[in-house]
C-alpha cells in the first residue's frame, strides 16, 4: 500500500506524536511519504525517526501542482492529510488525482485557535471547509467521532483511531527529588506531587486545576504542583497562582523534553482540558502506573471508568477536582490501586501495534469502498423500524441487526429511517434520515440493493392503523425501486381489522421476498393470512445475540445509580397500559414480598424511560421498603448488564424478559400482549401471567417459584442456545438477499 501523509510541518503535542508513531510503524510494512510544507524540527525530527520526507516550501499554486505531478505518477493510492494546511491542500488534490482523500482530525476543530481570533478566521474557517470536502475523515478517539457527526459529518464516512504509545518500561535516569531540585520545586520525600502536562492554553483550563490545588492544598498541605508546558496563558495562570497564596508550592516547569521522566516523578497525574479527543497524558501517565483524575471530556471516558481505573470531574468545577486530589493524596493504596488498573486497561487496548493495525484497517476499507463506488451498482441496505423512540427494545434490535450486517459486510453503506435521525447517527454510526421522509427514502432506495423491515411487531393494527399502512407502503415502494425486500426477524400481529389483515397479505405476497419470524406464533399469524410467496424461516428475536458491557462498566453503573454492584435485587419493568393503575398494588405488594421474604430489594428498570417511569413512580410511591429508580437512558449493552445482575426479572416488556433470559436471570412475565407468551412460550418458561388476572397472591407464588430458580441456571441455557441458533437465520437470510 502506498499513502502520501501531508501536514503543515509546524505541529507539536499530540499530533505530532500521533502522526511519528503512527508512521514509524507503518513505514515497516507500507510504502509511506510524509510531506511538510516547511523546514523546521518537526521535519528534522521524522528523518532522525527514519520516516521518509519530503519538505516543499512554495506557494500553495506550485504545491499543488508538484504534488499532483507526483500522485500521478509514483501511484499513490491514498492521500492522508493532518491539520489545516494538509486538508486545504487534500481538498484541492481531490479530484484532480481522483483518489480517496482521508483527514486525521486531532482535536477539535473550532477550538484549534481559541484564544486567537485572526487565526481563527483565517486558518480556522479554511480547515472548516477543507474537512467538508473531504471523502473520509478520523477521529482521534470515539468522543471525537460523536463531535463529529453531532456537526453533520456522515457517519458512514467515520472512522476512529485512539493514539497508541508503546508499553515498555522506561529506566529512571535520575530520582524524584532530585529532579524536583533541577526544576525548581519546594518538595521533600513526604509531598504529594500532583502533575500535568499540557499547552498553557485556555483550552487545557489549567487555572481550575490551580483553584482546586489551592483549595485541597488547605486539606492535605503536603500536596505540591508541578506545570510542565508553556503557552499564551503562563502569565495569567501564574497570576491566579500568586492572588490563590499557593505560588511558593505551584512550579512551572516551561517545556518538558524528557516527558518520562516527568511523569515518574509526580504521584498524581491530571488532565483539566475543555475538550480533548484522547490525549497523550493519560496514556503516558498509565505507562508510568499513576492513578489520575480527569476532566470528563473527549474520549477521556472510554480509558477511564470513574472510581475503577482513574476518577473524573466535570470540566471546570474546582471544587469536585479539589476532593479528588484530597483523596488520592490521603490514601496511598488507593493511588496504587488504580494506577494499576489504568495501566492494566491503556496497555492491552493502547498499545502502537494497535494503532497500526486499526490505520491499516481503515485504509484497507476505504479502497474497498471506493472500488464499490467505482462499479455504479445498486449497493447498502436501507433499514426501517421503530426507531429513535428512546426505547431500549427497539434500540436493541437495530443494535443487533446493524452487528449482524456489519458481520456480513464491514464496508456496507447502511442508512436507517429514524423518528430522531440526530439521536440514532450518534448512537449507533450509522447514516439516517427521518422516517416519515418519503423523498429522501425513495431516493435512497433507489440506490440500495437490500431493504430490510426491521425486527419488532411492526405489523400491527393495535396501537395505529396507519403504522400499518405506512410500514406496508415502504414494502412497496422498496420493491418498486428495485431493492430486494426482506423482514428480519419480525413479529407479527395482532392484526384484528379484516379489511388490515386482507391488505397486508396482498402487500407481503406481492413485495416481500423473505421474512424471519421470531416466535412460532407469527408464522402461524402469516399462515392465517394466507400469506404464501415469500420464503418463511422461524429465526428468533435479533437481540438474543447482543452481549453485555463489561464487569467493570456494570459495577460502575451499578455505583452511578447508588447501588451495590453485589446486591440482591428483584427488577421490575413494567409500562403503562389499559388497566394498569389498577394492578399498580399488586406490583407494589408483590415487591414488599420480595424484600420482607427473600431480601430481594426493588429495582425499577425502564425499558422506554419516557413512558415506563411514570408506571415505576406510581408503583414505588406505594412502597415502604428500599427500592431504586433508573431513571436514566443506557447503551444496549449496558441496560442487557444491569439485568445480568438482577436475581429475578419481572416484566411487562418483551425485551427486558429477552434480556434477562439471555443472561440466565430468572423470569416472570406479566402479560399485556401476544408477543410476551409467544417468546415464553418459544423458551419453555411457565412463570406467567396475564395483566388483567394478576392478584398479589399470584405474583407472589411466582416469586417464590422464580427465586427456587436463582441458583439453577440450566433451566434457561439450553432454551437460550437453541434461540441464538435460530437467530442465525436472520443473518443467513440477508446473506442470501445481498
Amino acid at each position: 500500500m502506498k499513502i502520501i501523509h501531508l501536514i503543515s510541518g509546524g505541529d507539536s503535542g499530540g499530533a505530532k506524536t500521533h502522526v511519528f508513531n503512527l508512521l514509524r510503524m507503518l513505514h515497516q510494512t507500507e510504502e509511506v511519504l510524509l510531506v511538510c510544507f516547511r523546514e523546521g524540527p518537526f521535519a528534522q525530527e521524522a528523518r532522525e525517526l527514519q520516516i521518509p520526507t519530503l519538505v516543499i516550501e512554495q506557494n500553495i499554486r506550485k504545491t499543488y501542482q508538484t504534488l499532483k505531478q507526483m500522485i500521478l505518477t509514483e501511484g499513490f493510492q491514498i492521500i492522508h492529510c493532518h491539520g489545516s494546511r494538509g486538508n486545504m491542500i487534500g481538498a484541492l488534490l481531490k479530484r484532480a488525482c481522483n483518489i480517496p482523500v482521508v483527514t486525521t482530525v486531532h482535536s477539535d476543530y473550532k477550538l484549534d485557535y481559541m484564544g486567537r481570533p485572526v487565526h481563527r478566521l483565517t486558518y480556522g474557517v479554511i480547515n472548516s471547509i477543507a474537512l467538508r470536502r473531504l471523502d473520509y475523515r478520523i477521529g482521534v478517539s470515539d468522543a471525537m467521532v460523536d463531535l463529529l457527526i453531532s456537526r453533520g459529518f456522515r457517519p458512514n464516512r467515520l472512522f476512529s483511531i485512539y493514539n497508541g504509545l508503546d508499553f515498555t518500561p522506561i529506566p529512571h535516569k535520575t530520582s524524584p527529588a532530585d529532579y524536583w531540585r533541577t526544576l525548581g520545586l519546594s518538595a521533600d520525600e513526604n509531598s504529594v506531587v500532583v502533575g500535568i502536562a499540557a499547552r498553557l492554553s485556555p483550552v487545557k483550563d489549567i487555572a481550575t486545576l490551580i483553584r482546586a490545588f489551592a483549595k485541597a492544598v488547605s486539606k492535605a498541605p503536603y500536596l505540591r504542583l508541578l506545570i510542565a508546558g508553556d503557552g499564551e496563558s503562563k502569565e495569567s495562570l501564574t497570576a491566579l497562582a500568586q492572588e490563590l497564596g499557593v505560588a511558593h508550592l505551584v512550579c512551572f516547569a516551561g517545556w518538558i523534553s524528557d516527558i518520562s521522566t516527568f511523569y515518574q516523578s509526580i504521584h498524581i497525574n491530571t488532565l483539566t482540558s475543555l475538550s480533548e479527543t484522547f490525549p497523550y497524558a493519560l496514556t503516558e501517565g498509565a505507562r508510568e502506573r499513576l492513578p489520575t483524575v480527569s476532566s470528563r471530556v473527549g474520549g477521556v471516558p472510554y480509558l477511564i471508568n470513574h472510581g475503577v481505573n482513574g476518577l473524573l470531574f466535570e470540566a471546570g468545577d474546582s471544587d469536585a477536582l479539589a476532593e479528588h486530589l484530597v483523596t488520592l493524596a490521603e490514601n496511598p493504596s488507593l493511588r496504587k490501586q488504580l494506577g494499576e488498573a489504568l495501566f492494566q486497561k491503556a496497555s492491552a487496548e493502547y498499545s502502537l501495534e494497535a494503532t497500526r493495525l486499526r490505520q491499516l484497517s481503515i485504509y484497507q476499507s476505504i479502497l474497498r469502498r471506493r472500488e464499490r463506488e467505482q462499479s455504479h451498482q445498486k449497493d447498502g441496505v436501507l433499514l426501517c423500524g421503530s426507531y429513535g423512540r428512546e426505547n431500549a427494545g427497539d434500540d436493541a434490535i437495530l443494535d443487533a441487526i446493524l452487528q449482524e450486517l456489519r458481520t456480513l459486510d464491514p464496508d456496507l453503506p447502511i442508512t436507517v429511517l429514524s423518528v430522531r435521525p440526530k439521536i440514532t447517527r450518534l448512537t449507533c454510526r450509522v447514516d439516517s434520515f427521518y422516517t416519515f421522509s418519503l423523498p429522501r427514502f425513495w431516493s435512497h432506495a433507489k440506490k440500495c440493493k437490500l431493504y430490510v423491515h426491521g425486527g419488532g411487531s411492526l405489523i400491527q393494527d393495535v396501537t395505529s392503523h396507519r403504522s400499518l399502512w405506512f410500514y406496508l407502503y415502504t414494502l412497496r415502494a422498496a420493491k418498486k425501486r428495485g431493492c430486494n425486500v426482506m423482514m428480519y426477524g419480525c413479529g407479527i400481529g395482532p392484526i384484528r381489522s379484516h379489511s388490515n389483515r386482507r391488505k397486508a397479505a396482498r402487500y407481503i405476497n406481492s413485495f416481500v421476498d423473505c421474512i424471519t419470524l421470531r416466535d412460532p406464533h407469527s408464522l402461524e399469524e402469516l399462515k392465517h393470512m394466507q400469506v404464501t410467496a415469500p420464503q418463511m424461516t422461524l429465526s428468533a428475536d435479533p437481540t438474543v445475540v447482543l452481549q453485555p458491557s463489561s464487569p467493570t462498566r456494570i459495577d460502575a453503573l451499578f455505583s452511578q445509580l447508588s447501588l451495590d454492584p453485589n446486591g440482591a435485587y428483584v427488577c421490575f419493568s413494567i409500562r403503562k397500559w389499559d388497566g394498569f393503575a389498577e394492578k399498580a398494588s399488586v406490583f407494589a405488594n408483590a415487591a414488599e414480598y420480595a424484600y420482607r421474604t427473600h431480601g430481594l430489594t426493588p429495582v425499577f428498570l425502564p425499558i422506554e424511560p419516557r413512558v415506563d417511569l411514570s408506571s415505576a413512580s406510581q408503583v414505588a410511591a406505594l412502597l415502604s421498603v428500599p427500592y431504586a429508580i433508573c431513571d436514566q437512558s443506557f447503551s444496549t449493552p449496558d441496560v442487557i448488564g444491569l439485568f445480568s445482575r438482577m436475581k429475578i426479572v419481572i416484566s411487562m416488556r418483551l425485551h427486558a424478559l429477552v434480556f434477562s433470559a439471555g443472561q440466565g436471570v430468572p423470569i416472570i412475565g406479566v402479560s399485556y400482549d401476544p408477543k410476551v407468551n409467544a417468546f415464553l412460550s418459544s423458551i419453555g418458561q411457565d412463570l406467567c401471567v396475564n395483566l388483567q388476572d394478576v392478584t398479589s397472591e399470584i405474583l407472589c407464588k411466582l416469586i417464590d417459584q422464580a427465586v427456587e430458580r436463582i441458583d439453577d441456571t440450566a433451566f434457561l441455557q439450553d432454551a437460550v442456545a437453541k434461540l441464538i441458533h435460530l437467530e442465525q437465520e436472520n443473518h443467513l437470510a440477508a446473506q442470501r438477499l445481498l
